[in-house]
């Protein structure tokens, strides 16, 4: 009462007094950067003794604590929405799954990557905030790429222990490198990204995966797409191109080769690939709507298989090796269409933020080229190459319940808000955007005829 009574005599002194800004707590920030750590760079895979101790649950159950103290959350995000059919529809599977450990384990794991995910889109709320975070994502990938090449093609372990679940990973955080490169100014940066760029290729290269270099191509051929400067791009291109040629072993380009060979499609790989995925859309066929849970394509495989074999071998216990055909069979079309309804509003996402961030002004109030702008229109452009990367990579992998993808998809929505935000701020109209309204018909200042666009 003191204080409440001193306030209103300074007031009626003509003292003008002034609330104290509320400044968020730094810790929820650094959780979700030591979540990315532990999912991406896995240092409990190369110090033993780090794990005995659940670091990533921990560490997330920490994000969705504060999250769900924070009275910050909301919805309005559709993907975000989205996220509540799936994990429900997750939940009904556990009961009655063939395998319920398994649905059970899945929707645990999914359960984190979702506190993970919300902790990007709340925390992850400044332009300063996203570089730091991208370059953190970076960094984690500089320090796997260098181990992977150290081991000959392998990830560090866990989910990324495969060659070829490591070398989507890599493809993903290609076109971040890329971008990078034109996003960061002056040329010592330049070249550190382009740097960068060949040492990805190169881990791409050692992995010796043939959907890796298909997927990897798919990113570059988006990246050279989506790039204003055309002729630097391919400069670029072509050094990458000298690059690979200089370094990569006969076993490399012979493995390529061989990836649609008649041997290979009867007998070798792809002709198992190919027949696991039509028992696995027959797995489909018989339970369309629902699928028969997540994690339960290998245990549910031998009923469908029916006494059937490849080489005169079953393929009961294995994965889909296609994250496809896991999505079809264990989460029907219901699951297709939350899955697909996700990537769309990502899309959706990534042009909203082109739009909004060129009417950003070209140069902030200290007359300098505006950072936030250059920022916003490449990082959504390497987040949809990311994501072209990985959905082209994962046609031969089973990659659906990695945090790759939904981590991708926290970027893009953190993205999405910060630009959003920063255009209200800048008196851009918005309308169709925040608030829920349909995302259609955004009304833009025109840009003038010297305006600079990215």
């Amino acid at each position: 009462m003191a204080g409440t009574s001193t306030a209103r005599q300074q007031s009626r002194a003509g003292v003008q007094v002034r609330s104290v800004p509320k400044v968020d707590s730094p810790w929820p920030f650094r959780f979700v950067l030591l979540s990315l750590i532990f999912d991406f760079g896995r240092p409990q895979e190369v110090i033993p003794f780090i794990k005995i101790i659940p670091f990533p649950t921990i560490i997330n159950a920490l994000i969705a604590i504060s999250v769900f103290t924070s009275g910050k959350v909301n919805f309005r995000n559709p993907q975000t929405k989205l996220w509540m059919p799936l994990l429900g529809l997750m939940v009904v599977h556990v009961p009655i799954a063939v395998n319920n450990f398994w649905a059970a384990m899945t929707l645990k794991d999914m359960g984190l990557v979702f506190c993970l995910y919300l902790g990007l889109i709340i925390y992850v709320n400044t332009f300063d905030k996203l570089r730091t975070l991208v370059s953190v994502w970076i960094g984690l990938h500089v320090i796997t790429a260098v181990l992977g090449i150290a081991s000959g093609g392998s990830g560090v372990g866990g989910w990324m222990g495969d060659e070829n679940d490591f070398c989507m990973v890599i493809n993903m955080v290609i076109p971040f490198a890329f971008f990078m490169i034109y996003s960061e100014p002056g040329p010592l940066n330049r070249v550190k990204y382009i740097g960068l760029l060949a040492l990805f290729v190169f881990t791409v290269m050692v992995t010796l995966s043939r959907g890796g270099f298909i997927g990897m191509t798919a990113a570059g051929a988006y990246c050279w797409f989506r790039s204003t400067m055309k002729f630097g791009a391919i400069f670029i291109v072509i050094l990458l191109v000298l690059f690979m040629a200089a370094v990569a072993p006969d076993k490399y380009w012979d493995e390529i080769k061989s990836s649609f060979s008649n041997e290979e499609m009867e007998t070798g790989t792809g002709g198992d690939r190919l027949y696991i995925w039509g028992i696995g859309f027959e797995m489909f066929l018989a339970n369309p709507l629902f699928g028969v849970g997540q994690g339960n394509f290998p245990w549910a495989f031998e009923e469908y298989e029916a006494g059937r074999e490849f080489m005169e071998k079953s393929r009961a216990g294995r994965a889909a090796h296609s994250l496809y055909f896991t999505l079809l069979p264990e989460m029907g079309l219901v699951g297709v269409i939350v899955f697909v309804g996700m990537l769309y509003w990502n899309r959706s996402d990534i042009r909203t933020i082109e739009r909004l961030a060129k009417a950003f002004p070209d140069k902030d109030k200290d007359g300098k080229d505006n950072r936030d702008k250059t920022t916003a229109i490449l990082m959504g452009r390497a987040m949809e190459g990311s994501l072209i990367g990985f959905l082209v990579s994962s046609v031969f992998i089973s990659t659906l319940w990695y945090p790759s993808v939904w981590v991708m998809m926290g970027f893009v929505v953190a993205l999405r808000n910060i630009v959003v935000d920063r255009a209200r701020a800048l008196g851009v109209a918005t309308a169709g955007i925040v608030d829920g309204a349909p995302r259609s018909g955004i009304a833009l200042p025109k840009l003038g005829k010297n305006a600079k666009t990215v």
